[in-house]
């Protein structure tokens, strides 16, 4: 019986897991619940657990046969602050916390190969399954990073995927080399002068400084950086005051940068203070600019890209892997692992499902068997016996 077949054969149990997950969500470093959800099945599956690997991250090892070679697999388990509006039989429990990105069915899609790998034992190795939290911009990768991940627990090689809505089901995609954009957030304070809202004459209006900040901040992709090397800036959030008729003291600017070449990093934050002090002081007010860098862009080693792809394709065929696809501008925190080891990142189809980060979204269950198989089948290629 074939990997998927044998990873059907529990299938249910897989979909159970999940639907627990999906109710029962828990943002970055909250996940308290899920890890020990997580810690209890690996070790009735007879993994060696370690528990609290960066906070709230949970790593199993399992070591079969004597050769020295290892890999890791790893899953995000966290969820996001934000209400979900399906009325799924499972839906979330909890206000305010919802797994509107699919981290549900990564936990779960590891947690289906490590019952598999603990079954079949067809390997000759150590394989370290990296349970990681804090993915969403809340830095759960650097923080096992510097518990030691990889000197803890040596990996030759690791790997980890995304599900993709509106990518059909059963196709994959990837592509070596650069994929996936480095991200930033950045906070953005601007101090006038309060008065009476009938009155703006006597103040300074740090809301209106705001809005111009805002629309200027635009030029920084369209002017100060390449056509082809590509920048994204979005203003996410506007905070200031708190009545109809008072002109605040203070107002606040929020969002999000991504890019993909180092350089443009230094462009967009060189600019973004340039412009938002300049037109703060032209206004007679006055601005800080807090930019912090989240994300590193995604690099995947080509060979292991190459190997991912070859898993996948021998799973749903070379017909439904698109081994060079499209450059992504959302971005990963996985790629800090990458940056210490060598391995790939996949996508993989979860139909026509609403987008992630939506109330609406929800992981699609017939992935749940397909990404445990990519994750069973690349330990079993990677530490087959006699390689």
């Amino acid at each position: 019986m074939g990997v998927i077949d044998t990873i059907k054969t529990f299938e249910n149990d897989l979909i159970a897991w999940r639907h627990d997950l999906h109710a029962h969500p828990e943002i970055g470093f909250e996940e308290v619940r899920t890890s020990e959800f997580v810690a209890r099945s690996l070790e009735a599956w007879g993994y060696e657990v370690h528990r609290n690997v960066g906070k709230t991250g949970v790593v199993g090892r399992l070591k079969v046969g004597t050769s020295a070679r290892s890999i890791g697999l790893r899953a995000d388990m966290d969820a996001l602050p934000m209400d979900e509006t399906t009325q799924l039989s499972y839906r979330s429990t909890i206000p305010g916390r919802m797994h509107a990105c699919g981290h549900d069915g990564h936990t779960t899609s590891l947690l289906g190969a490590a019952r598999y790998l603990a079954e079949t034992r067809r390997f000759d190795g150590t394989v370290n399954l990296i349970f990681q939290p804090a993915e969403e911009g809340v830095g759960g990768a650097r923080a096992m990073l510097a518990d030691g991940l990889f000197e803890r627990f040596p990996c030759d090689s690791v790997f980890g995927y995304h599900n993709a809505p509106k990518m059909p089901l059963g196709r994959f995609g990837i592509r070596p080399g650069l994929m996936m954009a480095g991200g930033g957030f950045f906070d953005i304070k601007i101090e006038g002068r309060g008065s009476h809202g009938a009155h703006p004459e006597n103040g300074v209006d740090p809301v209106l400084v705001a809005c111009h900040i805002v629309t200027a901040l635009q030029s920084i992709a369209s002017r100060n950086v390449g056509a082809i090397d590509g920048a994204v800036i979005s203003c996410t959030r506007i905070e200031g005051g708190d009545a109809y008729n008072v002109i605040p003291n203070e107002a606040h600017i929020r969002g999000t940068a991504r890019w993909f070449k180092p350089g443009i990093l230094e462009t967009i934050e060189t600019n973004m203070k340039r412009i938002a002090t300049g037109i703060a002081t032209g206004f007679g007010a006055r601005a800080e600019v807090d930019f912090r860098v989240i994300f590193a862009p995604l690099f995947n080693d080509p060979a292991e890209a190459e190997f991912l792809a070859d898993v996948a394709a021998s799973i749903g065929g070379e017909e439904n892997v698109d081994r060079n696809r499209d450059f992504i501008t959302g971005s990963e925190d996985f790629s800090f692992m990458l940056e210490k080891v060598p391995g790939a990142y996949i996508n993989i189809g979860n139909g026509d499902s609403a987008p992630v980060h939506n109330p609406a979204y929800d992981f699609n269950d017939k992935v749940l068997p397909v990404a445990a198989a990519v994750y069973a089948t690349l330990v079993e290629r990677k530490l087959a016996p006699g390689a």
